[in-house]
């Protein structure tokens, strides 16, 4: 503690054998070995002169002992707007009724404080004396609005002699005054603990908030913080940082100071639940990850799906296809026990491989026609690229290295076109920092981000690394040429400043005389990157297991908590070992326990939609099912622009599609929040019950005349056609109620189209399961 006005709040939390975490502050025995240094008073030190004692714990025979520093104890520090005021803004939440576009009553504040010259300016200067008495500061606007003395829309928002109340005031009677230019900024901020696995309903667990400064001080702002839960009916947390317990859930509790919102995990569960953890598989660090927090909740991981149930899993998540009816049966009767692992060795070798993460590339890319910007010829020539950089194994660091510094004709380098296919630097900033980091800094064009780090000067500094670039037309109308302009700047939208190239949560690099997106490009592929890595690692995983650990996974924010952030560390830093090669890692989560995973849930995690107690359900992307169908039914499909054979997913172009992929949602690649979607709509039904697409592949395959022609029986091309649609033979009641159906001959091929496209038409042939 450096000066009078300094103090210390603190928890005592203990953890139990079972994991559970107790707040035993009010019960421990707290005792200050000198208590002429400091003051005492429940969970709260203050200090009295200047030297150093210890906090001694005391609780069922378990003690620790805290170093106290006391220091100028006699100085009191001149209070300030930006550090001291704008805080109690925040914290009364002010700056978010009146930080609206056009303020509210007559007053008007930047949104969660992200302009505070500006705020300075409206308090004290817009109407003289009206907001701010000097002569009797405690008949100021500003606090009788705020206490409740004078009528307020917003209604009280402190306390008459609360701590709020009396920072406003210390801060009038010392003549409302704006900082010196050298105050310090808040540098970092810090909400202790970062978890909880509390019992609820209603155990209560204070929290405490600690920001660092620029001149190396560090404060105890849990009084000035703003507390918020994304999720009150399982943790509901006050204006002073406790936390109340609710019903059985997760939460994210999340504390705002400054420009900065941290946040911590807060597990619940039910009051003497009992559960016993059964001894489960864990092949790598992955499955200890993931089990470690269901341990936590309480979840009894699903069971390990079957053989032919992992096949068709790893095909389709792997290579984009279905297996083969000869791969099927040979899986099926093969008794190798490492036949999982060779089985993903060889997909991971596959074309397929390589188109599907070509797919999911051009979509992150919005590879697409554009009137007067991009032709067929350079999107064509764009996918290829693309395609040539997976199947060489490019590490993806590189490979975005290359997307950002591309220079020249895109015809001759067709990674130009990155910059052909927007020419706004605003939307090229934003595509990319989602693109590439998983960022979503739209928000903080206007104002300060609301529920997350970044700021109207990140966003601006960001923005920087591509307004030098220059683009003009080439000898080909369908060429353009890409360049480094050498001039061009981001400027402030608040005092239109220039704001120097700065990397998102990162430095300002020297950039004179640079092509800054040279500059930038090096930032991103070095290993240290602390957003790249995690991001394509979250990319991957979602890929393979159907939803990402943030999910969506291009919005990675602070109030969008990673479901496990151990995982998705050691993700990032696999990723990283790996060289950024999406083929080992993929490798790695493939041959997890926890991929491996049944859809079967159990009576524990029968709810869980995002800790992979089990397999996630979903349905294949449009190019994948309309490619299978193709596939199932025996035919060679023909799309639109392409030659015959040609698959779904080879198709370059996301403006060349047809009723079937629009439906069944194709990300049209517009901007880079249009991913593909997957949900299942009554659309979708009714186009497979009555549309062209299943029984025209099924005319044009004439699978069912083809192996009746060939000599099989009814029933041996029924568990064909079960092979090949669903990957699996007919259960025996299944069997015994189709074969019935076989009693009338003339019919039999009839009954067997039906059984096709009854196959074509089920759940368990649309999903990934």
């Amino acid at each position: 503690m450096r000066h009078r006005l300094d103090s210390q709040s603190f928890v005592v939390r203990v953890i139990q054998d079972n994991g559970i975490h107790m707040d035993v502050t009010n019960e421990a025995k707290l005792t200050l070995e000198d208590g002429t240094k400091a003051k005492l008073d429940k969970n709260l030190l203050t200090p009295k002169a200047t030297g150093k004692t210890h906090l001694k714990v005391e609780w069922k025979g378990i003690s620790k002992s805290i170093p106290i520093t006391v220091e100028n104890p006699e100085l009191e520090p001149p209070v300030s707007f930006r550090l001291d005021v704008m805080p109690v803004f925040m914290k009364a939440e002010c700056n978010r009724c009146h930080g609206s576009a056009r303020g509210q009553d007559g007053f008007k504040l930047s949104l969660w404080g992200f302009d505070p010259e500006t705020d300075y300016f409206r308090i004290t200067r817009e109407f003289p004396g009206r907001r701010v008495n000097l002569a009797v500061p405690e008949e100021s606007m500003l606090i009788t609005k705020a206490d409740g003395e004078a009528a307020h829309t917003g209604g009280k928002k402190f306390e008459k002699g609360s701590p709020l109340y009396h920072t406003m005031l210390r801060w009038l009677k010392a003549g409302a005054l704006d900082d010196p230019k050298d105050v310090a900024q808040v540098k970092g901020v810090e909400l202790m603990p970062g978890s909880l696995v509390l019992q609820g309903p209603g155990q209560n667990f204070r929290m405490n908030v600690r920001a660092t400064f620029t001149d190396g001080s560090t404060r105890d702002v849990t009084t000035t913080a703003l507390f918020l839960s994304n999720n009150e009916g399982t943790a509901k947390v006050g204006a002073d940082g406790t936390l109340t317990t609710g019903t059985r859930g997760e939460a994210f509790v999340m504390a705002r100071y400054g420009a900065f919102t941290v946040g911590a995990q807060v597990i619940v569960l039910p009051k003497d639940l009992k559960f016993e953890w059964p001894k489960v598989q864990e092949r790598n660090e992955i499955d200890k990850l993931v089990n470690t927090k269901l341990r936590n909740l309480r979840m009894t991981p699903s069971e390990q799906c079957d053989d032919l149930t992992f096949l068709r899993r790893a095909f389709i998540d792997l290579s984009g296809t279905l297996p083969s009816l000869e791969r099927v049966q040979a899986f099926q009767t093969d008794t190798d026990p490492a036949k999982r692992e060779k089985l993903v060795d060889d997909l991971l070798k596959q074309p397929g491989f390589v188109d599907l993460w070509t797919l999911k590339w051009a979509d992150l890319l919005q590879i697409r026609t554009i009137n007067n910007q991009s032709s067929n010829k350079t999107v064509q020539l764009y996918h290829n690229w693309l395609r040539d950089q997976i199947l060489a194994g490019v590490p993806l660091n590189q490979l975005a290295a290359k997307l950002l510094t591309a220079t020249g004709s895109n015809l001759e380098n067709p990674a130009a076109t990155f910059y052909t296919l927007e020419l706004d630097p605003i939307r090229v900033t934003e595509d990319a920092a989602q693109a590439m980091l998983g960022i979503r800094i739209q928000c903080a064009q206007c104002h300060n981000h609301p529920f997350d780090r970044w700021t109207m000067s990140d966003y601006r500094g960001f923005m920087a690394f591509f307004m030098q670039v220059g683009r003009k037309q080439g000898e080909d109308p369908r060429e353009k040429i890409i360049y480094n302009a050498a001039g061009g700047e981001a400027k402030h939208p608040v005092g239109d400043k220039v704001v120097p190239p700065k990397f998102p949560g990162g430095e300002e690099p020297d950039v004179k005389g640079k092509d800054r997106r040279e500059v930038l490009a090096q930032w991103l592929a070095d290993p240290q990157n602390p957003w790249f890595a995690k991001h394509m690692a979250n990319l991957v995983w979602a890929q393979l297991m159907g939803i990402g650990i943030v999910n969506p996974v291009d919005d990675i924010r602070i109030s969008n908590p990673a479901s496990n952030p151990e995982l998705l560390s050691h993700l990032a830093n696999r990723m990283v070992e790996h060289n950024f090669d999406i083929r080992k890692l993929a490798r790695e989560i493939c041959l997890s326990a926890t991929y491996q995973r049944s859809t079967r849930s159990n009576e524990t995690n029968e709810l869980d939609t995002k800790n992979f107690a089990k397999a996630t359900i979903r349905r294949m992307r449009a190019e994948v099912l309309l490619d299978a169908i193709s596939d199932a039914s025996g035919n060679s499909a023909k799309h639109v622009g392409m030659s015959q054979g040609m698959r779904a997913v080879e198709i370059a172009d996301a403006k060349k599609t047809n009723y079937f992929l629009t439906t069944f949602g194709r990300s049209t690649r517009d901007n880079v929040c249009a991913r593909e979607e997957v949900s299942p709509t009554l659309s979708q039904a009714l186009h497979l019950l009555t549309g062209d697409t299943v029984e025209g592949n099924m005319k044009a395959g004439n699978l069912v005349t083809k192996l009746l022609t060939s000599g099989k029986k009814p029933a041996e091309v029924m568990i064909e056609l079960y092979l090949r649609v669903i990957g699996r033979t007919p259960t025996p009641e299944e069997s015994a109620s189709l074969e019935a159906l076989f009693s009338d001959a003339e019919q039999t091929k009839a009954t067997l189209e039906d059984i096709q496209w009854a196959l074509l038409n089920s759940k368990e042939f649309l999903f990934n399961h």
